[in-house]
């Protein structure tokens, strides 16, 4: 049977064009089927360098370069310069992934909705026939992907529906008003939510903070969780964990919210609490794949229960992290396009959250790992930034290194809470890809002074650990030895 594409991409997102840009560098025959494009999305993926200007304002009004208004009013110019760094950033992007770039290279870029349709066909013993039709054009392919997206998932919550709220999708556009409003309560922890609570934090504005889990975000090491936690509350940022909103009231144009048994008043409510898969037009059921509120259906190749549809990016759940989107986008064209055996390993790849501090992490936390192998077989490396010098001289030493390992020098996990975290982790992600141990890390030599000294300090903890356990193992073996001879 001839197709009319290697591969159609059935995007929308960031993940569905570089995905058209990856097959079509392999030499395939690609159709990218894009109904829609969220620039909004990657103007928030940037909202945390943000806090990194305003952290400068901070400094320079403390160190007495800038007085209190002036640092009030510089504050207020802060927002607009950001929201026009963001349009600039998303112009740039727009440009470099633009349908007409694409087109350049070789995609056949379409425009419009589409669904899948099926029909039985003898030649391939009763298989279904796929394809997708979009502008009233049938699409076949040897195989499909689907980079659609996510959207606001709205949690059930009484009257919240008729208060009127903000998701990840609109707050960009209210953030750009006039007068922003200046109370906010933000449900829910994502990446994107904790870098926007920080940012209006310090750009003056009142924020609650509300999650119905132990912790500010999850998966987050809880250690680390609870340094960022603090880190919020000295920012201003009224922070309630384990507390469910019940109930939300419209009274005399502001908005209460029941947080366990608490009454909050707020101007506005950002809801971040997850993302569900933004598929409802695709027909997916006739095609046999399944899904859920949450995602599509997935196995570790990222097909889904229809084995000649591949799906990438938030789509299938998790945080809408570009770099994750990136590495699954390479990980389904590889295997749509060649023999399906690459399996996806969510342990060496790397995400963050772009606060002040910064906060990174990879592969297991220390909990997962306790959880997985025995006590005595794990050593947990930890330490803190104010031992370097760098960090004095910058005044950037709030911050922990926390590395987990096996007694052997195998590196199961990292988290970093600090100056250049999201830099730093990069560095025990390779290790941790390439099987380094981290005996190897401790024999690093980085250039003085600089941040990623403390990757070496922190690996050096193996060596003490496993001395201090020796000597220890040692002195009870002696103990041992001199009861079972006295018992003699």
């Amino acid at each position: 049977m001839s197709f009319d594409y290697d591969i159609v991409i059935i995007g929308g997102s960031l993940a569905g064009r570089k995905a058209a840009l990856k097959a079509v560098q392999r030499r395939a025959k690609v159709a990218l089927v894009e109904p829609q494009f969220r620039y909004d999305l990657i103007q928030l993926q940037g909202i945390g360098e943000i806090s990194q200007f305003v952290s400068k304002i901070n400094d320079l009004t403390r160190f007495g370069v800038f007085t209190q208004s002036d640092g009030e009013q510089e504050y207020q110019v802060s927002l607009k310069k950001a929201l026009l760094w963001g349009s600039a950033v998303t112009a740039n992007l727009r440009e470099q992934l633009s349908p007409a770039f694409l087109a350049a290279q070789g995609v056949d870029v379409i425009v419009g909705s589409g669904c899948f349709q099926a029909s039985p066909d003898l030649s391939l013993n009763l298989n279904l026939s796929l394809s997708f039709v979009v502008n009233n054009r049938k699409l076949t392919a040897r195989n499909f992907l689907l980079a659609t997206g996510s959207v606001p998932a709205v949690p059930e919550i009484e009257g919240l529906q008729q208060t009127g709220f903000l998701t990840l999708s609109n707050i960009w556009q209210v953030l750009g008003g006039s007068q922003p409003p200046k109370n906010w309560v933000i449900l829910g922890g994502t990446p994107q939510s904790v870098e926007i609570a920080q940012v209006l934090a310090r750009l003056g504005y009142k924020v609650t903070f509300i999650v119905n889990n132990p912790y500010i975000i999850y998966p987050v090491d809880p250690e680390i969780a609870q340094l960022l936690q603090a880190q919020l509350e000295v920012d201003g940022i009224r922070v309630f964990t384990q507390t469910t909103v019940s109930q939300i009231r419209l009274i005399e144009d502001k908005k209460w919210l029941q947080a366990g048994n608490t009454a909050i008043e707020t101007d506005e409510i950002l809801v971040a609490v997850a993302e569900k898969p933004l598929i409802e037009s695709l027909n997916l059921a006739a095609v046999g794949v399944k899904y859920n509120s949450r995602s599509l259906l997935v196995n570790k190749k990222l097909q889904t229960t229809n084995h000649r549809i591949y799906a990438c990016g938030d789509v299938i759940g998790g945080y809408n992290l570009p770099n994750i989107a990136d590495y699954e986008a390479r990980i389904a064209i590889k295997n749509a396009l060649f023999f399906p055996r690459d399996e996806i390993n969510y342990q060496i790849i790397p995400w963050g959250i772009l606060t002040q501090p910064m906060l990174a992490q990879v592969g297991f936390t220390e909990r997962q790992v306790k959880n997985k192998y025995a006590k005595d077989e794990i050593l947990v490396l930890r330490q803190y930034f104010k031992t370097l010098a760098t960090a004095q001289l910058t005044d950037e030493f709030t911050g922990i290194c926390k590395i987990i390992v096996r007694r052997n020098g195998e590196i199961l996990g990292a988290s970093i809470f600090g100056s250049q975290a999201r830099e730093l982790i990069n560095i025990i992600a390779l290790a941790m890809s390439e099987k380094i141990k981290i005996d190897k890390l401790a024999n690093l030599s980085p250039v003085y002074s600089s941040f990623s000294e403390i990757i070496e300090k922190t690996a050096s903890e193996w060596k003490k650990q496993r001395l201090e356990n020796s000597r220890s193992q040692d002195f009870w073996d002696s103990v041992f030895h001199f009861l079972r001879n006295r018992n003699s």
